[in-house]
């Protein structure tokens, strides 16, 4: 890496710009008071921000309406006092400062600071990365899938929202790993299991004899499972369970023994089939982490015995170990409600966290992996992406983390909304295939990885989706991933042509940027200062949905720029601006589609 390249390391120019015009009005202030201007006074809370019409002033600032208590003075007499005191403004950042109205002060960049953008742009082949993090440690937790059956829509976007925004908090400066929490302990397993085995035994003798019970898993999934276990073992675990009633079948061990051996078959290889699966959509997670670990380890006991220690929970008269779940979750909102006798619902008070006959609850290995991940891992943050049908969990969660000793602001649950797949306008339920509920290899089989991957992260999580089928196969601008890589390849494609007519670019060192002033330049030129800075709210809004519109609309300001802008035949040193300007666009749409996976052609 080049002197000059590294300049531009980590370059956040709107964020520099912002900083700036603080520092340059808080010296002002103070010069002001210094001299007698402005009474002394501690420097009031003030804004600088970048204001939605930039035609009055690239920043704007209240200082002089904010400082209007504090001086006694009036703002417009405040502004003209701190402007009389700026201090001098050749070569640096802005060019002018104005008074506006009753005392707005508006800061004009100079043409040097935009030209700074396009080089930076330009010149830095991962511009957009930011130290803004300072590499502070957070755990992402995604999709987390239940490893009894197979992957669903929510699980789709799930993934696509998880690690986008894992991409964007590492691009933002923060240390990040991506895990996905593997469910192979408790209730689950013991339904996985048992309807396995129901249907095993069903391969001999019929389902009259063995009917499967209601509350067992009853996708075919399950028939295909105990129907390979069948063809290995043959009907070596039959005998043992014949001549029984349903009840004493369901308690004896040789269904016990019947149900171990099934998991131990099947559950590694629905494991194996999650790892393949988000593998072919992209995602590769750091650590996979086993529930089971946490029961084997003792630390699903230990979190208990540490919640009793702190007075957070009591044993109840049959044993149990009761959680005082209310008391700490009130300051993050409601609980899950529970259905009383009537019918009727009331808030949880007391929530059971190991049963009268010792054996943990989900809740307890819930609080245990989380204790983990910020008391024993050490992370900063623990952000959980979750359906929002969990939503009553958040304030149980975030409160029990206050009650064993940590604090409930560092695990942030990201909930969101569900997805329906629509085709011809209207909503799809059933997969083609198999006629069973649409899953996400159904999906990555008619679907492109690209397609799913952008369409799914259009949206913030808070909002619903329509994931419209025959937009995401379609290859035209309808596709709005189309449309973005249309405008990279574009780019690519007049570079080419540019070099095939012998005019190659000279390097970001010697352009002249201050040379690019038309309109549609400034638009692209401002929006390139501002795509850091996007990617570290896309972090701060847990947000990454940001960063598909901010390069949709990129891609419209390039084709505005492109059809008003000549670069073929116009003035050298303009040309190399404009060819500077064009790589500038490039990286940036090459970054954000490549820092979410998505593949960005040169020809289309």
């Amino acid at each position: 890496m080049t002197d000059f390249e590294k300049t531009y390391q980590n370059y956040n120019p709107r964020q520099t710009a912002l900083d700036e015009a603080r520092a340059l009005l808080t010296a002002a202030a103070k010069a002001a008071m210094a001299d007698g201007a402005l009474p002394e006074a501690e420097l009031p809370t003030f804004i600088v921000e970048i204001p939605a019409d930039v035609k009055n002033g690239d920043i704007a600032s209240n200082i002089a309406m904010a400082g209007a208590r504090t001086w006694r003075k009036a703002p417009k007499m405040i502004a003209d006092a701190l402007i009389a005191h700026l201090p001098d403004l050749t070569g640096g950042v802005f060019a002018k400062v104005e008074v506006a109205g009753p005392g707005f002060i508006n800061l004009f960049l100079a043409p040097s600071f935009w030209a700074g953008v396009v080089l930076g742009a330009c010149a830095n082949k991962e511009y957009g990365r930011t130290d803004h993090g300072k590499g502070a440690k957070y755990n992402v937790e995604f999709v987390s899938a239940n490893p009894t059956g197979p992957m669903h829509m929510g699980n789709a976007r799930g993934g696509a929202l998880g690690d986008c925004l894992a991409a964007v908090l590492d691009w933002s400066g923060y240390d990040v790993t991506r895990e996905f929490y593997i469910n192979d302990a408790g209730n689950q397993i013991q339904k996985f299991g048992k309807s396995l085995a129901v249907r095993y035994l069903q391969q001999y003798c019929g389902e009259e004899a063995y009917p499967l019970p209601a509350e067992c898993y009853q996708g075919g999934d399950i028939k295909v499972l105990a129907g390979e276990f069948a063809e290995q073992n043959g009907d070596k675990y039959v005998a043992a369970c014949k001549g029984m009633d349903e009840e004493t079948l369901f308690e004896s061990e040789a269904f016990a023994a019947l149900k171990d051996a099934l998991v131990a078959y099947a559950l590694p290889k629905n494991i194996a089939a999650l790892k393949r699966d988000l593998g072919k959509y992209r995602i590769d997670y750091d650590v996979w982490f086993h529930e089971s670990t946490l029961h084997e380890s003792g630390a699903v006991l230990a979190v208990v015995n540490k919640l009793l220690e702190l007075g957070a929970c009591y044993k109840a008269e049959d044993g149990a170990v009761m959680y005082r779940s209310a008391q700490y979750a009130a300051k993050y909102g409601t609980v899950n409600k529970k259905k009383t006798d009537d019918g009727t619902e009331e808030e949880a008070k007391d929530e059971v966290l190991v049963r009268a006959n010792g054996i943990p609850t989900y809740f307890a290995a819930d609080i245990a992996y989380h204790y983990n991940k910020l008391a024993t891992r050490g992370f900063a943050k623990a952000i959980d992406v979750w359906g929002a049908d969990h939503h009553g969990h958040v304030a149980r969660m975030k409160g029990a983390m206050d009650a064993i000793g940590l604090h409930g602001e560092d695990l942030d649950v990201v909930l969101m909304q569900m997805v329906n797949l629509m085709r011809d306008g209207q909503p799809v339920r059933m997969s083609k295939r198999t006629g069973n509920a649409i899953t996400l290899t159904d999906l990555l089989e008619e679907v492109p990885i690209d397609s799913a991957r952008f369409l799914f992260n259009m949206h913030d999580a808070g909002s619903g989706i329509d994931f419209d089928l025959d937009q995401a196969v379609k290859t035209d601008n309808d596709n709005p991933v189309y449309y973005v890589q249309y405008a990279h390849a574009r780019i690519c494609s007049i570079l080419k042509k540019m070099e095939s007519e012998g005019v190659a670019f000279a390097g970001a060192e010697q352009i002249d940027a201050t040379l690019l002033t038309e309109p549609s330049e400034m638009d692209l030129i401002r929006m390139l200062a501002a795509y850091p800075q996007e990617i570290v709210m896309a972090a701060e809004k847990y947000d990454p949905s940001r960063i598909n519109r901010f390069v949709i609309d990129l891609a419209s300001a390039f084709h505005r720029f492109y059809g008003s802008c000549r670069i073929q035949g116009a003035d050298p040193a303009v040309q190399q601006a404009r060819l500077a300007l064009c790589i500038g666009v490039k990286n940036v749409i090459f970054n954000a589609l490549t820092m979410f996976k998505i593949n960005v052609p040169e020809k289309m």
